[in-house]
């Protein structure tokens, strides 16, 4: 196995980083979301986003502002951190996650009870306030996306409305739901495995890169590469995620463990064992970063690091 190639230097600390922008994500979605909602709606939508979750998406967004702006300012120069289109892409990627959520955990598709350790929405509220409740989060996605009176360009607006909603319909999320419902008990190939997982999963967290970088005005070469690397990371969090749901338990990973296997559906672990899903895994690390090296950009460590953390989740 190749030895995963240093993207940045010094070592960068992730976790003060993400705390401190984790704190401006939570203010946004807790000032934004759900209020003025009628009839108990706006509770759901709050539940199914609020106190709960990495925001690893966010981060990613954030993440890779950052280093887009790092490229334009300078390498020791601080970003322009309080831009409000980063923010609201932020959030608007966050809210489309926590409805797919919603969505994928109601008796017709997934049917689980646990999510971020508390209760499933249709558990909490029932199965209808739910599904309303996840058409709202996506419907704000957008609304956060083209706020009035906004000082962010209408062709950065349309940009980032055409990614989320690429990265979250048919040939995205939405798009990966459909095969994983129609590959129950099926033997895929790894290359269907593959495909529907970079729809599925990777979909959303390489539109989040991607988002991230359309707030900075990245130039084609690195946003190209920020785009190789939101693939490889994206890719490599599912393969993690079917490790994990072998390995770990339900408290540990604050939803149902073992649910893949129990519903005879194909995943990384059950096509090529725990050992080469796990070596697979490491490969796509090394993807990551070695974008993330020929990004040009002269500070990418936050998105380094925040594949590490996906990558080297406890398995």
């Amino acid at each position: 196995m190749s030895a995963v190639p240093m993207s940045q230097s010094p070592v960068f600390d992730l976790a003060p980083w993400s705390q401190n922008h984790l704190a401006r994500v939570e203010q946004a979605l807790s000032q934004w979301v759900g209020h003025g909602a009628p009839a108990g709606l706006g509770d759901a939508m709050r539940y199914a986003v609020l106190d709960g979750g990495k925001r690893l998406r966010p981060l990613l967004v954030l993440a890779a502002y950052e280093a887009v702006c790092s490229g334009t300012h300078g390498a020791q120069a601080a970003p322009v951190l309080d831009d409000d289109a980063a923010i609201r892409a932020a959030c608007a990627v966050e809210l489309i996650h926590a409805y797919s959520l919603v969505h994928d955990d109601m008796p017709c598709m997934d049917n689980d009870v646990l999510r971020r350790g508390k209760p499933t929405v249709h558990v909490q509220f029932g199965e209808a306030p739910a599904l309303l409740a996840g058409d709202a989060l996506q419907a704000f996605a957008f609304e956060l996306l083209t706020p009035d009176d906004s000082l962010i360009p209408p062709a950065v607006q349309a940009t980032l409305c055409r990614l989320l909603a690429r990265a979250a319909g048919s040939a995205g999320m939405a798009g990966g739901q459909a095969i994983d419902l129609a590959s129950v008990g099926l033997a895929l190939t790894e290359d269907q495995l593959r495909q529907m997982h970079r729809l599925k999963t990777g979909a959303l967290l390489q539109g989040s890169v991607l988002m991230g970088a359309v707030c900075g005005h990245a130039a084609a070469t690195a946003y190209q590469a920020l785009s190789d690397y939101g693939a490889a990371m994206g890719l490599a969090f599912q393969v993690v995620d079917d490790i994990l749901d072998v390995v770990a338990d339900s408290a540990t990973l604050g939803k149902t463990a073992g649910k893949d296997a129990a519903a005879d559906k194909p995943t990384y672990v059950s096509l090529l064992g725990l050992e080469r899903a796990q070596a697979y895994a490491q490969e796509l690390l090394v993807e990551a970063h070695s974008a993330l090296v020929g990004s040009g950009l002269p500070d990418t460590r936050a998105l380094a690091a925040l594949a590490d953390m996906v990558v080297r989740r406890s398995y």
